[in-house]
C-alpha cells in the first residue's frame, strides 16, 4: 500500500513523545540500571515507583517505574501544544469510537488515557512540573549521559493500519520498509519533533513495546557503556551492538533490563523538519536497512518484546521475514 500524503493540519496537534511507565519486578534492582548504570536522573521516588528525567529535559519525568508482580509497559506518553489541543484530541478518539478516560497523573496536568486501534495504551497531556536546568551540571553524568527520551518502537499486526491512524494525528513517516511480494509496509518510522522518529512500528505479533530509546551525546558514550555494563555485572543484558543503522544512520546499542525490556542507546540520527521531506524506502530483503555494518540482529531482537499491560497481542497479518542470524 502506497505512505498516505502527510497530514499537515491535524486535529490537534501533538509535540513530541514524552515518557513512559513500565511495571518492573524489582525496583531495586531497576535503579540498579537505570540510575546508577545508565545515569538517568532521580527527580521523585517512594516504595512503589521511581520517577526518571534525561540530562537536557526540563519536564519532571520521561521514565516511570513502578513495581508489580507482572513486569509490562503501561502506558506510552505524548505532549500536546496546549490545554485546548488537549481537548480536541479527548474529542478525535471519543469520535473514533475509542476510549478516553481523563485520569490523575502526579506532575501533570490534565490527562487522558487511549488507545490507539490495535491497543497500544496513550497518555496525552498538555502540562508537566518543569525542574531547573541541569545539562551543565557535568558532575551529574554518570554511565552513558542519557541527554532526552528520543522515541518509541511497537510491534504491529498490521503496520499500514498503524500508519494510516498515526498519519490521522500528524505524525510524518520518514523511512519505511516494504515488502515487496505484496506491497505492504513491514515497519515505518513516524515523527512529530523533527527526528527520525517519534514512534515507529514493525511487524509483528503485537501491540507490544519492541524498545524506547534515548539519545547521547557521542559514539564514544556508547564505547563507555559497554565497559561498565561488562565489568559491573551487566555484561548478559547487552543483546545487539554497537553498529550503525541504515535507517536513520543511527549509531545504536540494544540493552535490556532486569525484566527484559529492551532500551536503545542511540545517537547520530539526522533531523527531518521539512514537512514535504519524501520518505525513504527501503527493501526488506536488504540487510542494510537495519544494520548498514555491525553484526546481525539475534532472533531474540525481532521476536521478544514488552506486552502492553490488559492488552493481548495478534499475530502479524503479513506474513514476510527479514533476514535474521541464528
Amino acid at each position: 500500500m502506497p505512505i498516505p500524503a502527510p497530514n499537515l493540519y491535524p486535529a490537534f496537534n501533538i509535540v513530541r513523545l514524552s515518557h513512559v511507565e513500565l511495571v518492573v519486578s524489582d525496583l531495586a534492582k531497576s535503579r540498579a540500571f537505570y540510575v546508577d548504570t545508565l545515569g538517568l536522573q532521580v527527580t521523585d521516588e517512594d516504595r512503589d515507583s521511581i520517577y526518571l528525567r534525561a540530562m537536557e529535559e526540563r519536564g519532571h519525568h520521561c521514565l516511570v517505574l513502578r513495581r508489580g508482580d507482572t513486569p509490562c509497559a503501561r502506558d506510552l506518553g505524548f505532549k500536546v501544544y496546549d490545554e485546548d489541543h488537549l481537548d480536541k484530541a479527548a474529542q478525535f478518539f471519543t469520535e473514533k469510537s475509542l476510549p478516553v478516560e481523563w485520569v490523575d497523573r502526579p506532575y501533570q496536568s490534565r490527562t487522558f488515557r487511549t488507545r490507539d486501534p490495535h491497543g497500544i495504551p496513550l497518555e496525552f497531556y498538555a502540562r508537566m512540573d518543569r525542574l531547573a536546568p541541569i545539562h551543565q551540571q557535568y558532575a551529574l553524568y554518570k554511565g552513558v549521559k542519557p541527554l532526552r527520551i528520543d522515541h518509541f518502537n511497537v510491534f504491529s499486526p498490521n503496520v499500514d493500519e498503524s500508519v494510516a491512524f498515526y498519519n490521522d494525528l500528524g505524525f510524518r513517516v520518514t523511512e519505511y520498509t516494504e515488502d515487496e511480494a505484496s506491497g505492504r509496509l513491514w515497519a515505518a518510522w513516524t515523527h512529530r519533533k523533527g527526528g527520525v522518529h517519534d514512534i515507529a512500528f514493525t511487524n509483528g505479533t503485537g501491540p507490544r513495546l519492541h524498545h524506547t530509546a534515548f539519545w547521547v551525546p557521542t559514539p564514544l558514550n556508547i564505547i563507555d557503556l559497554l565497559d561498565l555494563m561488562s565489568t559491573t555485572g551487566w555484561v548478559d543484558n547487552i543483546e545487539r551492538g554497537p553498529g550503525r543503522h541504515g535507517i536513520s544512520n543511527a549509531f545504536f546499542l540494544y540493552i535490556r533490563d532486569p525484566d527484559g525490556h529492551r532500551i536503545e542507546i542511540y545517537c547520530s540520527d539526522y533531523q527531518t523538519v521539512d514537512p514535504d521531506l519524501e520518505p525513504i524506502k527501503w527493501d526488506l530483503k536488504d540487510p542494510q536497512r537495519q544494520t548498514l555494518w555491525g553484526a546481525p540482529a539475534p532472533r531474540s531482537w525481532f521476536e521478544e518484546g514488552s506486552l502492553f499491560e490488559g492488552q493481548a497481542p495478534v499475530p502479524a497479518q503479513l506474513d514476510a521475514q527479514p533476514i535474521i542470524a541464528p
